[in-house]
């Protein structure tokens, strides 16, 4: 029969030093040395590698301070500033101050076009009856733009299909546009126009 009896001593673990690294300090300081040499032979291409990684950054901050879209610009401009000019009817090529028909006009040299209206054509109207209106519009816009100071409030959006800034003008809170279609002069802007013969 075989003894499973464990025994009574394990035998002596030999020193196995034939696997273990052993650092010195010579070795070490041969390795700093090698690193401090290395820099020291290409310390001036560090610059040269980081000055195109800096610029970008610098480029992408600025960019990202400055470039605002246009119509939130324009949106913080509009709430502050007050317009009082002097307007008369649109003739000939150059066009400052000066209103076109019953719900677009130049303002400072640019076009626009009040969004919350639509006003009868005085430039290709469809009959005789849109013409006359339009001229009374017309005449009503430069009245009431010349009434005293008025802002420019921004719409969802910024220009329309033809390049005209679109606006909502207003003078104490209310909508100059809203009191030419109280008038009977102008319809609420919805999308498309209708026709008035």
């Amino acid at each position: 029969m075989a003894d499973f009896r464990r025994p009574s001593r394990l035998p002596p673990v030999k020193n196995r030093s034939d696997n273990v690294v052993r650092f010195d300090r010579k070795s070490r300081t041969r390795a700093g040395q090698q690193r401090q040499s290395w820099w020291n032979a290409n310390w001036a291409f560090v610059p040269l590698l980081a000055a195109p990684l800096l610029g970008v950054g610098v480029a992408w901050i600025w960019h990202t301070q400055t470039a605002q879209p246009q119509s939130l610009t324009d949106q913080a401009a509009s709430s502050s500033e007050q317009y009082q000019v002097s307007f008369g009817r649109c003739s000939g090529p150059i066009r400052i101050n000066c209103v076109v028909d019953g719900d677009t006009f130049w303002l400072q040299g640019t076009k626009y076009r009040i969004a919350d209206i639509n006003a009868p054509e005085v430039s290709s109207p469809d009959c005789g009856a849109e013409a006359a209106l339009g001229e009374r519009a017309t005449s009503r816009l430069v009245e009431l733009l010349n009434g005293g100071g008025f802002s420019l409030r921004v719409t969802d959006r910024d220009e329309d299909r033809y390049g005209r800034k679109l606006r909502i003008v207003t003078r104490t809170g209310e909508s100059l546009g809203e009191a030419l279609v109280s008038e009977g002069l102008a319809e609420r802007w919805t999308g498309r126009r209708r026709s008035w013969c």
